[in-house]
């Protein structure tokens, strides 16, 4: 029989088979519990970090047309949001449908607890009259359970440009999954960031002020607190790149000096050379083109492109054939 794993242990697992890897890699999924949630919400606020803002835009400008492309005959539906956070931006179009009398359910989706908590709270003070459900689980995990309940229409949201953390390939299998858990007509809106002036893109993930800096850090500490680790985080240097060839804008921490470093949950240690580089994350950028072809390959039909007044971001709406 198979020994389930605790969460504490599945994080053990992966940060070890990340530090043994050559190249090294650590997930960027770890990067959110409590401190990197706080950690994020300060990136969003960013002057660099121009994405919070465009996205904002488009839920400004589009509201009513999103309400439409959620609802075309004005029937009931689920409005699906992986990766909730702060709600931000979705809050937008959630008044709006409020004021609107929609039939409708929002579904936050989160693997964190602590995000959630806070979502419903806000929610419940700010708009009394929104139906929520929110389901702490595994993206796939939850939206298989909502989808085996009925076949009521769902809108899928899965913003931030989160599908440029994914390769080509894993973008790929990601979007077949979520093609796998909808019905017919279900819609995706998803959020992709333009390529643009490589000066501008490497700032985003580069602030002045240094939070994306403690952001990657922070999952140092993280794994110091609590997987007994012994990362000096003095010793790491965040470095991000942005390759304007293939859109791909990735993050690193540097190991400044030959060094070895302990994992109690393991019992292991782990040997850094000079200026060997963990890899963090990417967040790639898209043209219009790879878009569609995203979609065509999934098994998707783009209804639409929604762009903000600077054409710097787009949430692409989809239907699932």
């Amino acid at each position: 029989m198979d020994q389930i794993l605790t969460a504490n242990e599945v994080f053990a697992r992966d940060v070890s088979n990340g530090l043994e890897n050559k190249p090294k890699f650590l997930s960027s999924k770890y990067f959110y519990n409590e401190r990197g949630d706080q950690l994020f919400q300060k990136i969003m606020e960013l002057e660099e970090y121009y994405l919070t803002r465009a996205e904002y835009a488009i839920f400004e400008r589009h509201k009513e047309h999103l309400h439409q492309l959620a609802s075309p005959n004005g029937e009931a539906f689920r409005l699906v949001e992986f990766g909730a956070g702060d709600g931000y931006k979705t809050k937008v179009l959630l008044r709006h449908l409020v004021e609107q009398k929609a039939n409708f359910t929002y579904q936050p989706i989160d693997i964190s607890s602590h995000v959630l908590e806070e979502l419903e709270t806000a929610l419940d003070t700010e708009l009394p009259g929104c139906s929520v459900d929110s389901v702490c689980a595994d993206y796939f995990e939850a939206i298989a359970e909502i989808s085996a309940r009925d076949t009521t229409r769902k809108m899928v949201f899965f913003l931030g440009s989160n599908i440029g953390n994914f390769y080509d390939e894993q973008a790929q299998d990601f979007l077949r999954q979520l093609h796998s858990h909808l019905h017919s007509g279900d819609r995706v809106l998803i959020g992709f960031d333009q390529q643009k002036d490589p000066k501008r893109i490497l700032a985003a993930y580069n602030d002045r002020e240094g939070v994306t800096r403690e952001f990657n850090l922070n999952l140092l500490d993280r794994i110091n607190e609590e997987l007994g680790g012994n990362f000096d985080r003095e010793q790491f240097t965040h470095w991000p790149t942005y390759d304007p060839q293939t859109g791909e804008c990735k993050s690193y921490l540097l190991s400044k000096k030959a060094q070895v470093v302990y994992l109690e949950a393991v019992d292991r240690t782990f040997h850094f050379d000079a200026w060997e580089p963990i890899y963090m994350e990417m967040s790639r950028k898209f043209n219009r083109r790879q878009m569609e072809q995203l979609a065509k390959v999934c098994g998707f039909k783009v209804l639409e492109h929604l762009t903000d007044p600077a054409g710097d971001f787009v949430d692409s709406v989809w239907e699932r054939l």
